[in-house]
C-alpha cells in the first residue's frame, strides 16, 4: 500500500529539487539584513572583501558582485584608497525605493493583481505628486524631465528603452515633489510593475502618451500646480482606457 493520499502524492511529484539561493545572492542578502537591523550602522565601514570571503566561505569576486549589488541599491558606498573601503550610506530614497519594490514585488508574486488596482494606486500617488513637484521642482528635476521627454520624441514603440524612459519619467516627478516617502513609493511601485507593458502600445498611443508626458512637464516647470495634477489625471485616465480592463499583473 503506498503512503499519502493521490493528491499528496501528485503535489509532491510536481517539485523539483533546484539550487534555491545562489552564493553570491546570499551573501548579499545577509550583508542587507544585516545593515537594515543595524548590526552596521549608518558611516559604519564593512569587513574588508577578504574577512568576508573567509567568514562567508566564497571567493573574494563573489563578495565584490554582492557588495556591487548593495551599491546598486543605494546601501552602501565603496570608498577607493588604503583607508577607503564598503560603508553603509545614510537612509536615501534609492533605498528605501529598492527595499519597498522588493515588498511590492513580493505582493505581487503572492497573487494577481488587477491592471485597474496597479492604476488606482498610481492615481492616489502620482496625481499629488503632480501638484507638489509644480512647486517643489528644481532646475535638475526640470533638465532631468527634458532629457526623458527627448530621448521619448524620438523613440519608436518598439523601443527597448521604453519602459525604462516611462519609469524614470515618473520617478523624477515623484522626486521633485519634495517628499522623499512619495518619491521612493512611486519609484518601487513602477520599477516592480513596469506599466507601460500593459499598454496596447500602437504608434498613436505612444505619440498621445508623450504629449501628455511634455504638458505634465511643461505644468510643472510653470508651476502650475492645478495644471499639473490636471494633466496627471488625465493622462493615467488615458493609460488605464488602452490597458484591458481584464488583465491581471503577476510578476515573474
Amino acid at each position: 500500500m503506498k503512503n499519502g493520499t493521490a493528491d499528496e502524492q501528485e503535489n509532491q511529484g510536481a517539485f523539483q529539487a533546484q539550487q534555491v539561493v545562489r552564493p553570491r545572492a546570499q551573501v548579499e542578502r545577509q550583508l542587507k539584513d544585516a545593515i537594515l537591523t543595524g548590526q552596521f550602522g549608518q558611516g559604519e565601514r564593512l569587513p574588508a572583501e577578504t574577512k568576508l570571503a573567509e567568514q562567508f566561505g566564497v571567493s573574494r569576486p563573489t563578495v565584490r558582485e554582492a557588495l556591487g549589488g548593495l551599491v546598486a541599491a543605494g546601501l552602501i558606498s565603496k570608498v577607493p584608497g588604503i583607508s577607503g573601503g564598503s560603508f553603509v550610506n545614510s537612509v536615501t530614497t534609492g533605498g528605501l525605493s529598492a527595499t519597498l519594490g522588493e515588498s511590492v514585488g513580493t505582493i505581487l508574486r503572492l497573487g494577481a493583481v488587477e491592471i485597474a488596482e496597479i492604476t488606482a494606486v498610481r492615481r492616489a500617488l502620482e496625481v499629488p505628486a503632480a501638484r507638489l513637484a509644480a512647486g517643489s521642482r528644481t532646475s535638475v528635476h526640470i533638465s532631468r524631465m527634458q532629457e526623458i521627454l527627448d530621448q521619448q520624441r524620438v523613440i519608436t514603440v518598439d523601443d527597448p528603452n521604453v519602459p525604462s524612459y516611462d519609469v524614470e519619467f515618473h520617478s523624477t516627478i515623484g522626486d521633485a515633489s519634495g517628499n522623499r516617502l512619495l518619491g521612493a513609493f512611486i519609484r518601487a511601485l513602477h520599477c516592480a510593475t513596469s506599466p507601460t507593458q500593459f499598454l496596447q502600445l500602437t504608434p498613436e498611443v505612444g505619440k498621445n502618451s508623450v504629449k501628455q508626458h511634455i504638458a505634465i512637464a511643461e505644468a510643472i516647470e510653470a508651476g502650475d500646480e492645478g495644471r499639473a495634477a490636471k494633466a496627471m489625471e488625465e493622462h493615467l485616465n488615458y493609460v488605464l482606457k488602452f490597458s484591458p480592463p481584464t488583465t491581471s499583473y503577476q510578476s515573474a
